[in-house]
């Protein structure tokens, strides 16, 4: 049982988490370089933002009010 434990994390220690390895080693030469991946997600965050708003605004004109 103790291999399967180490198997686990060595799969996590030598292929999973490569990606980020390469990532802290890339940030001492260019932080732009490292910090890329960041600035892609926020680039999307910021794009589904504005179709999320545009679609509730778009709801608003179209759904007719209720007086109660």
């Amino acid at each position: 049982m103790k291999d399967f434990f180490e198997g686990i994390a060595d799969l996590f220690v030598n292929v999973l988490f490569a990606p980020l390895d390469f990532l802290r080693n890339l940030e001492l030469d260019t932080w732009w370089g490292a910090n890329a991946i960041n600035f892609f997600f926020i680039a999307i965050g910021f794009c589904a933002l504005a179709y999320w708003l545009n679609f509730f605004k778009e709801y608003n004109r179209t759904e007719p009010t209720s007086t109660l």
